[in-house]
């Protein structure tokens, strides 16, 4: 994608006889993808000259090649899993594979909060001793 623009830019870029390296570089990024020509104006590190056109057209190719491994890789691991792996059956599935119960279990009805025991008659202290026999106070 990159390269059909570089070709195409390059060829124009002849023709209209533009030679001033900063005016290559902003003629460049105006035709650029603006996903490309943000990527390329926002590197941290490294980030091309804008006086330097041929830095900038490296970068376009990089992160465009990047770009389509990445969209290679997300189309291959996205696709049906080849036969070699079919043949694993050790491994489990992935968790976005796990699947739900087909019916969801019947709510649960609350229990009522425990009931507050009523306050009810006092212990008679003096029955519980009396009804214990104890033995006499005595010196041994």
């Amino acid at each position: 994608m990159v390269d059909d623009y570089l070709d195409s830019f390059q060829a124009l870029v002849s023709d209209a006889g533009y030679t001033d390296p900063r005016t290559l570089v902003v003629k460049f990024r105006q035709g650029l993808q603006s996903g490309i020509q943000s990527q390329i104006a926002t590197m941290p590190y490294r980030r091309p000259a804008d006086t330097d056109p041929d830095a900038w057209y490296k970068a376009a190719r990089r992160i465009d090649q990047a770009r389509l491994a990445n969209e290679a890789f997300q189309s291959v691991s996205c696709s049906a899993p080849s036969a070699a792996l079919k043949t694993v059956s050790a491994q489990p599935p992935p968790l976005s594979v796990a699947r739900l119960p087909l019916a969801l279990p019947s709510p649960v009805t609350p229990k009522p909060p425990p009931t507050t025991p009523s306050m009810g008659v006092p212990m008679d202290m003096d029955v519980a001793r009396k009804a214990r026999s104890l033995p006499p106070r005595g010196c041994y």
